[in-house]
C-alpha cells in the first residue's frame, strides 16, 4: 500500500512547504520609483503616480487586471493627517534610491494612504506581488496596536457578501511585534486567520514582504504570505465569498492605530503568479 511506503510518506509530509512554481507566471509591473516617475496633486480625491520608470521601463500608474484606474487614496479622518511623497534615501543594498515615503500623525480611526488598483475586470486571477518596506521604529513599540500595509477586497465587501484578504503587524501588552495574516467578510468576522510569533519582524531595516493568492471558491484556493523569504501564513482554501471576483487592490498601504508611524517602499514587481524561482 501507497501509504506504508516510507518515502511516499515524507514526500507527501513535504508537500505545501514550497510554493510551486508557475512556468507560465509573467512580470506584469516593476518600479522602483526611479526617473521620470511622479506624485501628482490631490484630484477629485486621489494622487496619480505618473511617468515611466527609468531603470525598468514600466509606466504608472499600474494598470493590471484590467484596472480601469490606479492611485493613491489620501483618507483623512479629523484629528489624524497623512502623506506621501518621492524620495531620495539610502536603500537596502547601502545606495542612494528613490521610494515611496508615507506618514501618518494624529488621533487613530479611518486615516490612510493606500495605493489602489481600481476597479478590476480579471479579478478572478491568481496574483503574486513583492516589494521592499521598511517601517519605522516607534510604531512598532507601542502595546496593544496595529498596523497594515497590503490588502485586497472583493466585490461585495461591505455589503454582506464580499471577502478581505489583509496583512497586519499586532503589538502584544509587551508592545513586542508579530505577523497576523488574515481572510475577512468583515472586520469583526474572520473567515481565517494566521499569527505567527517565529518569524521576526524587521524594525528600522528594509526586509522584502511576498504576497500570493489562488482566488478560488473552493478547497484548492490559497494565500501566502512570506517575509524575507519566511513564510508567515499560508492558507488553503476559499479566497472569495459568494464567487466574487476581486474589486481592487491597496498595493501599499499605510493604516493602523499605531501612530505616529511612517513606511518606505522601494522596487514593486508584481506577476501573473509566482515566478520559477519561487
Amino acid at each position: 500500500m501507497l501509504k506504508t511506503n516510507p518515502l511516499y510518506t515524507v514526500l507527501v509530509a513535504c508537500v505545501g512547504l514550497f510554493p510551486a512554481a508557475s512556468p507560465a507566471s509573467e512580470l506584469l509591473f516593476a518600479s522602483g520609483f526611479e526617473g521620470g516617475v511622479t506624485i501628482g496633486p490631490l484630484s477629485e480625491g486621489y494622487r496619480t503616480i505618473s511617468g515611466t520608470d527609468s531603470a525598468t521601463g514600466y509606466s504608472w500608474p499600474v494598470r493590471i487586471l484590467g484596472a480601469s484606474e490606479s492611485a493613491l487614496h489620501p483618507i483623512v479622518e479629523e484629528g489624524g493627517t497623512i502623506g506621501s511623497d518621492l524620495r531620495m534615501v539610502t536603500g537596502r543594498n547601502g545606495t542612494p534610491t528613490r521610494v515611496l515615503y508615507s506618514v501618518e500623525t494624529g488621533t487613530p480611526g479611518v486615516t490612510q494612504m493606500p495605493y489602489e488598483i481600481l476597479n478590476i475586470r480579471d479579478g478572478r486571477s491568481d496574483l503574486y506581488v513583492r516589494y521592499w518596506i521598511k517601517l519605522d521604529p516607534a510604531s512598532l513599540d507601542a502595546k496593544d496596536s496595529w498596523r497594515s500595509f497590503f490588502e485586497w477586497k472583493s466585490k461585495g465587501y461591505g455589503e454582506g457578501r464580499g471577502f478581505r484578504l489583509i496583512s497586519f503587524i499586532y503589538t502584544d501588552p509587551d508592545g513586542r511585534p508579530y505577523w497576523h495574516w488574515q481572510g475577512d467578510l468583515d472586520p469583526q468576522n474572520a473567515v481565517w486567520e494566521i499569527d505567527n510569533r517565529e518569524v521576526p519582524v524587521p524594525v528600522n531595516e528594509w526586509f522584502l514582504t511576498e504576497f500570493y493568492w489562488h482566488w478560488s471558491d473552493g478547497s484548492d484556493g490559497r494565500a501566502l504570505w512570506k517575509i524575507n523569504g519566511q513564510v508567515v501564513g499560508d492558507h488553503y482554501g476559499p479566497t472569495t465569498r459568494n464567487g466574487e471576483p476581486v474589486d481592487f487592490i491597496m498595493l501599499t498601504q499605510i493604516y493602523g492605530d499605531a501612530n505616529p508611524k511612517a513606511q518606505w517602499i522601494d522596487d514593486i514587481e508584481i506577476w501573473s503568479g509566482l515566478p520559477e524561482t519561487q
